[in-house]
This record gives C-alpha cells, sequence and structure tokens, in this order.
C-alpha cells in the first residue's frame, strides 16, 4: 500500500528487552535512580532546581574527593565531559602529552588536535599501565604544558598505579593534569586533591549506575584560572566553561536547558553513594570483582592485565585459542539476556571486557556471568571447567 506523506508511521509500545549488563557500560540502573527520573519535570532555572544543583555538586565533591568548587555535571555523555575538559584547558599552541596504552589515550590526542594544541606521547603498550620515568623522560623531552592520562582504562582492563608519582612530575614542569576517570568514579580509588590532579571528569553510566546524559566534571583553581584567563575563546561555545560558569556559578544565568531528569538520575546516584560511603563502596566494589576475577581463574581462563594494576570495575578476560569472542558475545545476548563486550583497537577480538560496575556488582550477577560465560564457551570447544569456577566465586563471596 502506497503511504501518503501525512500518514502517521505505525510504532508500537517500547519493550527494550530486560538484560543484565555486565560490559563495559552502561552497567544496571539501580531501581531508585529510575524513581528519580520518573519525577515532574521543573524549568531549568526553577528555584527548586537551583537548589538540586547545589546538592549535586556537594555531593559529587565527595564522590571525586575534592573541595573544588569547580564541581559540575556537564550536560552530555562522558564523551562531552571529556572535550569540555580536554577543550577547556587545551589552548591552541600548547603542548599536550597524552598515552598511547589505550583507545582512550587517542581520544584524548584527537580532541587536543581539535583544540589547536599540539601532541607528544608517552609510549606504552595496550594492556599496561604508564611507567613514570617514561612519562618524566618525556616531560625533560617536549615540556608540555598538559599531560593527560587514563586512570582506569576501559580498553585495556588496567588501572594506572603510581598517579601521585605521575602528577608530581606534571606539577615539577608546571603542567595541568587531567585524569580520564570514566571508569573509576565511584568505584575504584580515587581522590583528586590528595593525588594533585587539577582536572577529572567521569561518565555517570560505569560506577555510577546512572544513565548517560549528565557527567561528572571537577577542575581546581589553578586550572579554572587558565581556563578563565585564555587568549582565545574555546572552540565549543556548549562546553565552553567560562560561559557555563553563569550558570553553574553563583550568578545561576541562562546558559543553555540543562537535562533536568538526568540530573535529578546523577543526584540520586550520588545519594546512593554517599549513603553508603565512598570508601566502602570502593571496597564493595573490589570484593565483588575479586569473586569474579577468582571464578575466571579457576574455570581455566586467563585475565589480560597483571595483578599489579588490575582494574575491578573492568575485567579484560582474554579470549580462549580457536574461539571467537563475537560468536560468544552474541549467543550470551540472545540466549541468556546478558550483555558483555569484545576488546578495541590493539585487543580487538582477543579480549573478553567483563564490567563489574556500580548496581551490576551484585554476587547474583556475577555467578549468572560466569556460568553462562563457561557454558557458552564449553560449547565452542573451550577448555573450561565451570563448576570449579562457580565454586572459586562462592568461596570468595562467602
Amino acid at each position: 500500500m502506497v503511504r501518503n506523506a501525512q500518514d502517521a508511521p505505525e510504532v508500537g509500545e517500547l519493550t527494550p528487552p530486560d538484560r543484565t549488563l555486565m560490559g563495559p557500560g552502561p552497567s544496571d540502573v539501580h531501581p531508585r535512580v529510575l524513581r528519580a527520573m520518573s519525577t515532574p519535570l521543573v524549568g531549568h532555572l526553577d528555584p527548586s532546581f537551583i537548589e538540586l544543583m547545589n546538592e549535586v555538586q556537594e555531593l559529587l565533591r565527595y564522590t571525586f574527593r575534592t573541595d573544588n568548587q569547580w564541581t559540575i555535571p556537564v550536560s552530555g555523555t562522558g564523551s562531552a565531559a571529556m572535550e569540555a575538559a580536554i577543550g577547556n584547558v587545551v589552548e591552541p599552541g600548547d603542548t599536550m602529552l597524552v598515552p598511547t596504552n589505550g583507545y582512550f589515550g587517542g581520544r584524548m590526542e584527537s580532541m587536543a588536535e581539535r583544540a589547536g594544541g599540539e601532541v607528544v606521547r608517552v609510549d606504552a603498550p595496550w594492556g599496561e599501565p604508564l611507567d613514570p620515568a617514561d612519562v618524566e623522560a618525556a616531560f625533560d623531552e617536549h615540556q608540555p604544558d598538559v599531560f593527560g592520562f587514563v586512570h582506569a582504562e576501559t580498553s585495556t582492563g588496567v588501572k594506572q598505579p603510581d598517579v601521585p608519582e605521575l602528577t608530581g612530575i606534571a606539577h615539577e614542569h608546571d603542567a595541568y593534569v587531567i585524569a580520564d576517570c570514566v571508569t573509576s568514579l565511584g568505584g575504584v580509588e580515587l581522590r583528586v586533591d590528595e593525588w594533585g590532579v587539577d582536572v577529572a571528569y567521569a561518565g555517570p553510566q560505569k560506577c555510577l549506575s546512572c544513565p548517560p546524559g549528565a557527567s561528572p566534571l571537577t577542575l581546581n583553581d589553578r586550572a579554572m584560572d587558565k581556563v578563565l584567563g585564555r587568549e582565545n575563546p574555546v572552540r565549543s561555545w556548549y562546553l565552553d566553561l567560562s560561559l557555563l560558569e553563569g550558570y553553574w556559578g553563583e550568578e545561576r544565568a541562562y546558559h543553555h536547558t540543562a537535562p533536568i531528569t538526568n540530573v535529578y538520575a546523577l543526584r540520586e546516584a550520588l545519594r546512593l553513594v554517599a549513603e553508603e560511603g565512598i570508601e566502602s563502596r570502593w571496597e564493595r566494589h573490589l570484593d565483588v570483582a575479586r569473586a569474579l576475577k577468582a571464578g575466571v581463574e579457576a574455570m581455566g581462563l586467563e585475565m589480560n592485565a597483571p595483578d599489579e594494576y588490575w582494574l575491578p570495575s573492568l575485567n579484560a578476560v582474554r579470549v580462549p585459542d580457536g574461539v571467537s569472542d563475537g560468536e560468544v558475545i552474541q549467543v550470551l545476548l540472545d540466549q541468556y539476556d546478558l550483555e558483555i563486550a569484545g576488546g578495541l583497537g590493539d585487543l580487538s577480538g582477543d579480549i573478553f571486557r567483563i564490567g563489574c560496575m556500580g548496581y551490576s556488582a551484585r554476587p547474583k550477577n556475577v555467578s549468572y556471568l560466569l556460568s553462562a560465560l563457561g557454558d557458552v564457551l564449553d560449547e565452542k570447544g573451550a577448555a573450561v571447567d565451570v563448576e570449579v569456577g562457580l565454586s572459586a566465586t562462592s568461596d570468595r563471596l562467602g
């Protein structure tokens, strides 16, 4: 039948599948966060919303472990917070030192170049952290103005140790430090002020168990002074922090319409962090991830990252020989409503990426994941012992 242009499309009621989200993000959203999103809208300059903005900022400071005045949710996904951080701090003519040890170091490079900066690199293989000696050598050679590193590299399952040592090297050279904390905020130990991080950004959909849309960002006074003292305006009007200051600062003047429902969601997610206690939350993530790791290894699989820089919130598991990662991932999705992901970039096809974040970091999720993954791998001919793996996990979980 030929339709007229005015005919309404026939679209049914929204019925997305009920997945268990154990990939690199998003994680399962806490029921309280979902309820917060169903509450009535108010205007983005309504006095009640302005009060809520203040609460969100205080809760973000608690979660980042910072006293930074400039701590806000950026209206957008984690990549928007990333671009706000780099695009405001990096000016045309600045040199930024970026890492090569994962996918998101490459994204830092691209954003710095678009901001007009010159990029130099500190090298490390994918799956390994940056060596402070290499960082110091790069500073001595290039004298960069800005140094970016990834605290929790989602593409490799590696946690960067020695953060205070890295920031100390940068500050000895009068450089600014930008930290990617997308997969660590709220789930892995992170102390922005104590560790000397000038700028940190994150995403809400990982360890905070919140839908994407309002993404945490914090800058200390030193970094914000650089932003406000720029000779050239930031290339993005929407992400220009000197303009956003009018909305998220004391004035509360119109800049853009904030994603109100997403801010509601972030507030509730951060309330959950505060109720649990940030250090207790770090410990919970570690305990549950240790149980996952114990089960994976007892089953006969290998972790990609050595213990000393294993990332609890994102577990990179080596794909067994003779097994297609894509086939396994698809079967888990189709038959078990369970989401995990494959590798990116240099590790494409070599690893499974298994998240253990936020509301997804629960014993029942880990047990279900190990059982399902083990069964599928066994069907595909991999040498795994599912029962031994589940027993090891159960022992860890007590």
